[in-house]
């Protein structure tokens, strides 16, 4: 076993850390990055980002990632493979133990292990990721202008991505298990109501199709039932619209969570309820979830964090 003292420990690798790294590492606080179980965070599965500023022709997720963590690592980050598994938050410095049983000791953390999609679990999913499927409208949406697309769901999230998507794509089948929508009145009526968007109840997916690319659902209506219908629809694009997951389980109960899991954040800032320890990115964002988000709430903990140093020194 070894041990590592450290100003600045960052768990995880997306925007929010490799840019929390560039910050903590220009401010001399010689940061240690864990780039976790995803190294480089959930855009290394996505193909094609046009939405990040700075490069007017996009980018590859694994790009952007890699420019990331090589900027970081040019200002002094130490970058190291594998994942923390156990913080103790209770005494200062801080105490971390990674998946190799090395201990590390920190003035300061900050938490950016972002949250992860929830899938239904179907082997089509993975193989069709980035090829056609995608739990994010708002990052991929564009690739399907004049196109049709489905969105599995039936909650707010699924209706917002219908929605969003319904003014790039010509078709938008929304897929709903249950007889009704979850969400908001207000979501379900404007779901209802957009012309090009058709709601599909009582109806499952099974499975997904295509030579190279999606091009299609197999789908099941009143699955398991005397009823039960299965047929298939043509699609270019599959979202899924079932929620995420923050990844935060590791600090609990150490750091205090809101009712879906998400790491609260205090005063406009990225503190956290434990005094040194600052939150960025999906793990501490119910709402945007966008890359360029993460990354200037990486920043900002960052900052954070060097003030916490420079009035508790």
């Amino acid at each position: 076993m070894n041990e590592t003292k450290t100003k600045c420990l960052i768990i995880g690798s997306g925007p929010a850390g490799y840019t929390a790294g560039i910050y903590t590492s220009r401010a001399g606080l010689s940061p240690i990055i864990y780039e976790g179980l995803q190294p480089g965070g959930q855009l290394t599965t996505t193909t094609e980002v046009e939405n990040f500023p700075g490069y007017p022709e996009g980018v590859t997720g694994p790009q952007l990632m890699d420019d990331l963590k090589k900027q970081a690592m040019r200002f002094g980050a130490e970058i190291r493979p594998g994942r923390i598994t156990e913080v103790d938050f209770n005494a200062h410095p801080f105490v971390a133990r990674d998946d190799n049983d090395n201990r590390i000791t920190a003035d300061t953390v900050i938490i950016a292990t972002g949250a992860s999609a929830m899938y239904l679990g179907l082997p089509d999913e993975e193989k069709y990721m980035g090829l056609g499927v995608s739990a994010c409208a708002t990052c991929d949406g564009f690739f399907y202008r004049g196109r049709k697309v489905a969105v599995v769901g039936g909650g707010d999230t699924a209706c917002e991505e219908a929605l969003y998507l319904s003014n790039l794509a010509t078709k938008v089948y929304m897929i709903v298990r249950k007889d009704h929508l979850r969400a908001s009145k207000v979501m379900q009526k404007r779901v209802i109501e957009k012309e090009n968007i058709e709601i599909l109840f009582n109806t499952n997916t099974i499975g997904l199709f295509g030579e190279e690319f999606l091009e299609g659902a197999h789908l099941a209506e009143h699955m398991g039932t005397e009823n039960e219908r299965k047929f298939d629809i043509a699609i270019d694009g599959f979202f899924l619209g079932i929620g995420h997951k923050p990844n935060a389980s590791i600090f609990t109960p150490g750091i205090e969570l809101d009712d879906h899991g998400y790491i609260k954040t205090f005063n406009g800032t990225t503190a956290t309820s434990v005094a040194g320890v600052f939150a960025a990115g999906d793990v501490a964002d119910p709402r945007y979830k966008q890359a360029i988000c993460a990354a200037g709430s990486g920043c900002r903990a960052a900052l954070d964090a060097e003030t916490y140093l420079l009035e508790n020194s």
